[in-house]
């Protein structure tokens, strides 16, 4: 297979196919990061800064294991993106309640700031196609992008559902509706890889919505599931769907290979 040699690295891409399965998992993955830091950090007591500086850690360890493989490896992959998840978040968390930073201040600086990664990146490398992420420039491009679609898709989805008053039901049906629009764009031709992140970023305020959904109580609107058991449900798809990728043989692949995302 065709490999790229850059930054003293050899690597096959290190990112999975973008399939029906890759967006499912992606969704529950943030529904578990807004559950799991709430649970942590409300439920277990922890709070806010102490959840996201374990959380950080953890991330650290996990991404320095992501970084050192030469490939793609599903549950490294997938336990890296929600580790990102839960940080993102709580990055967003502390500058709202912590900092008191308003949310329309917070989702315009970490736009500003995904902007600036793609641009630089996009200077650096001429592709923000995650089907060419071959060296460890481009992963470390990748991972700062996904953190910042987090934080971001965290703060935008804050704003939509609290400040702006949508409640997280109808920003359930708010966020499907945008993201079956870029679909829909990228069906008549839109630019794969602007549809991608766009599609990306607006998982994460869908995924949060939806958590938030199952688990708030029946007082607010929800399903009164808890934090706890919502968490546990979707980590325990998590689990089966990257098993069920890791029997399938899901492994790096010649970037040539998948020509559109």
């Amino acid at each position: 297979m065709q490999v790229t040699r850059r930054l003293g690295r050899s690597m096959l891409n290190k990112v999975p196919e973008v399939t029906l399965v890759f967006w499912l998992i992606k969704v529950m993955s943030t529904t578990v990061g807004e559950t799991g830091a709430d649970y942590l950090a409300v439920h277990v007591g922890l709070g806010t800064s102490v959840t996201g500086l374990i959380m950080a850690a953890l991330l650290a360890a996990v991404l320095a294991v992501q970084l050192r493989m030469n490939r793609y490896v599903p549950w490294v992959y997938w336990l890296t993106v929600v580790l990102v998840s839960i940080v993102g978040t709580q990055i967003t968390d502390v500058l709202t309640d912590k900092l008191e930073i308003s949310l329309y201040v917070s989702t315009a600086a970490f736009a500003i700031t995904l902007a600036a990664t793609f641009a630089i990146w996009f200077a650096l490398e001429r592709t923000l196609s995650i089907h060419s992420i071959v060296t460890t420039r481009r992963e470390l491009f990748y991972w700062a992008a996904i953190l910042f679609t987090f934080a971001l898709g965290t703060a935008a989805g804050d704003l939509a559902t609290e400040a702006l008053g949508l409640g997280f039901n109808v920003g359930v049906v708010v966020f499907m509706a945008l993201i079956a629009g870029v679909a829909a764009a990228y069906a008549l031709g839109a630019n794969e890889v602007l549809a991608f992140w766009i599609a990306y970023i607006l998982t994460r305020p869908l995924g949060a919505s939806f958590g938030d959904m199952l688990s708030q109580s029946r007082d607010y609107g929800g399903l009164g599931l808890g934090t706890i058991y919502t968490s546990l449900a979707f980590l325990a798809v998590i689990i089966a769907l990257v098993g069920w990728l890791s029997l399938a043989g899901g492994s790096g692949r010649n970037p040539e290979a998948s020509p559109r995302a």
